[in-house]
């Protein structure tokens, strides 16, 4: 067994001490003037900081449907190894990092409330989550540091001690009004015009102005002998010590106070001070107080009271707050509110918030519309790691993505254009007749796409439910979610229309008849995967091709005679992926073109490397090869040693290559054979 002081020497090793001194670094003011020429990044506003933090992760510029986004790599949240990650926004963060970029610059925005606006469930309050972790974090780097000061203090006892500056405040406020000018001309001489400027904005809090005073009184004008009463020092924001990072959530309206925002009077302070608008006597407690330096989420904004949006304006655009019966303090914080659409709604429709309409930047956080993106949402919950016991069967996280996402997407205006080909459009599937320009062009047409429809939280609610309620189960199968989903959508509390409701079991239905597809195709594929037969297949299909295209003939290969192209074998093929008759010859010659162009590359043509012909081959080879294996004799209780053979090599081709395990790998070959026995057999095409 291992000893404590084991256990401590062990951690003891692992400090890094030079590290927390770094961390909690404390000097002089002209030892933080010196830090200041070095590095006047120290000196950022909130905004510049909360910016800088954001492109300090990197980025990247990816093209979206011919569409060039950055990509910033922040938001898959590196600080948790991805535990709000946000996926399929590229756009709405582009957005919100271009008015945080405006904001930086001080081109108006900084004036403004961000103002995240999106159905339940959209990640608003993750953006604003990772918004403060972020900066946390960032405030604990190197490159993110920044720095406040302690006034010194004679105790009852005669001992030192040292009281903060109770709003964390840039030390350079210290600096009077009258020497502002000189000094920054010093700090900023021989910086370009592109180089970062040190600027102060803003004055000490009443707090700081009463003590800073105090002393000069003291020290008859000398602010030199002001500055030895000073300590500077380093400070991490930090939302569970309160510092830096605010977070208010609107309680009800009977029970809302101003204060909470604003701080209030200490009264027991009073009686010490002599006066209730003493500095002293005031706690310096509400959530634009202790969010100064940094950032302040405001959780459904628009829920707040009349009176405090009073509070919210004057903070957003003069930078300053006003407590009841005190003086006006300074602020230097990034303001974040979200709500969802019918709270914006009526903010819409009332005069009275007019003057906060026009001081918000409002920025759309819709529901993801891609696939692979409303995934990974929920594979991030749903996965070996933290399901343990029970398998998710392949598929399973997939058809509830994809409900979810046919959920949100408007009906396209083409009528040759299903929901369900949209959606695979919006993955990134191509489909005959459609460019990057159409779909462009499509989500054009559909502005509203992604406000409304399913929230990704309700379908995790529902695969939740599924794992527990099939709790006797080895693993969780696409239906057992299916069927929760559809009976939750009875008393989803945010349906309150019927017609809503019957189009939401529609789509259950198609998303069935999608994935009954999907897994016909996998077991004709493991059916058909006898890689030795398909390269024959296609050698020989693409030798008749060639003679057809090039109007020569074949050369037998068991006789040795010129034989005219095998026209059965090349349709039979063809037909497996809806190539009619009128369009062979075309398909033909491209087939030979890309040959072609390979050969010009110095590559040798392989059918893989050309899905729809790959799908036609394996089409082919399956039908030729089912009525060996009779797979519908799965359905029936006997099945002689020969099938079961075969059945088990289809069986270990499902687990090797599409990702299942012996029961749902069974179980998915039981439902396909009971398809294949009504004669419902999966063709091309799709």
């Amino acid at each position: 067994m291992t000893a404590g002081s084991d256990l401590i020497a062990k951690i003891a090793r692992r400090q890094n001490l030079a590290e927390y001194q770094k961390k909690h670094w404390t000097g002089t003011f002209s030892e933080y003037l010196e830090i200041v020429a070095q590095d006047p990044k120290v000196t950022r506003n909130a905004y510049q900081r909360v910016y800088d933090m954001i492109l300090s992760f990197g980025t990247e510029e990816i093209i979206i449907h011919k569409e060039k986004f950055v990509r910033y790599r922040f938001f898959d949240d590196p600080i948790e190894d991805g535990h709000d990650a946000i996926f399929g926004l590229e756009k709405p963060l582009m957005n919100l990092v271009n008015v945080l970029k405006s904001a930086a610059l001080g081109y108006g925005t900084e004036r403004r409330v961000l103002l995240l606006h999106g159905p339940v469930g959209s990640s608003k309050s993750t953006i604003a989550r990772l918004l403060k972790k972020g900066l946390e974090f960032y405030s604990q780097t190197d490159d993110g540091a920044l720095y406040t000061f302690d006034w010194k203090e004679d105790g009852p006892e005669g001992e030192l001690h040292w009281v903060p500056c109770p709003m964390h405040e840039e030390p350079l406020h210290l600096i009077p009004p009258e020497y502002r000018a000189d000094l920054l001309a010093e700090l900023n001489a021989g910086r370009g015009p592109d180089d970062f400027q040190v600027r102060i904005v803003g004055e000490l809090d009443p707090y700081c102005r009463q003590m800073f005073k105090e002393r000069l009184e003291r020290y008859g004008g000398d602010w030199t002998r002001v500055l030895e009463d000073i300590r500077v020092r380093r400070v991490l924001l930090s939302e569970q010590d309160r510092v830096g990072i605010g977070t208010f959530q609107p309680k009800d309206e009977k029970n809302q106070d101003a204060t909470e925002l604003t701080g209030d009077i200490n009264y027991r302070k009073i009686a010490e001070y002599g006066s209730d608008s003493d500095p002293r006597a005031f706690n310096f407690d509400g959530e634009f107080n202790i969010a100064n330096r940094g950032i302040i989420e405001f959780i459904e904004v628009l829920k707040l009271d009349v009176a405090f949006l009073y509070d919210l304006l004057g903070a957003s655009q003069e930078h300053k707050i006003k407590p009841k019966k005190f003086a006006q303090t300074d602020i230097d914080e990034v303001i974040v509110g979200h709500t969802n659409e019918p709270e914006y709604r009526k903010l819409q429709s009332n005069e009275f918030m007019e003057a906060l309409r026009d001081r918000t930047v409002k920025i759309d956080v819709p529901y993801v519309t891609k696939l692979s993106d409303e995934i990974k949402i929920y594979e991030k919950d749903y996965n070996s790691r933290r399901v343990t016991g029970k398998r998710i069967a392949p598929h399973t996280l997939e058809v509830a993505a994809m409900w979810a996402i046919l959920t949100r997407l408007e009906e396209p205006k083409n009528a040759g254009l299903t929901l369900m080909q949209k959606l695979k459009l919006y993955n990134g599937k191509t489909l005959p007749g459609f460019t990057e320009d159409n779909i462009k062009e499509l989500k054009e047409e559909a502005e509203r796409e992604g406000m409304l429809g399913i929230s990704p939280r309700y379908v995790q609610d529902k695969i939740s439910n599924a794992l527990v309620a099939h709790a006797e189960e080895r693993s969780v199968n696409p239906f057992m979610v299916l069927n929760e989903l559809e009976s939750g959508l009875r008393h989803h509390s945010l349906i309150n229309n019927e017609e809503v409701r019957k189009h939401y079991k529609h789509l259950l239905a198609v998303v069935k008849e999608e994935y009954e597809d999907v897994v016909k195709n996998e077991v004709q594929r493991a059916i058909a995967a006898d890689e030795e037969a398909l390269t024959r297949l296609c050698g020989n299909y693409i030798d008749n091709v060639k003679a057809y295209t090039q109007r020569e003939k074949v050369k037998n290969k068991y006789t040795g005679q010129p034989e005219e192209p095998d026209e059965r074998l090349m349709r039979s093929i063809e037909e497996k992926i809806d190539i009619p008759e009128s369009r062979k010859d075309d398909f033909r010659r491209e087939i030979m073109n890309y040959i072609g162009a390979l050969a010009l590359d110095g590559k040798t043509f392989d059918y893989k490397t050309n899905e729809r012909l790959q799908k036609a081959l394996e089409l082919k080879l399956f039908q030729d090869q089912k009525d060996t294996i009779k797979l519908t004799s799965l359905v029936s209780s006997v099945v002689d040693k020969d099938t079961q053979e075969k059945i088990d090599i289809v069986k270990g081709r499902l687990i090797r290559d599409y990702g299942y395990d012996e029961d749902s790998a069974t179980d998915v070959l039981n439902y396909v054979a009971s398809i294949f026995a009504r004669g419902d057999v999966k063709r091309g095409g799709g």
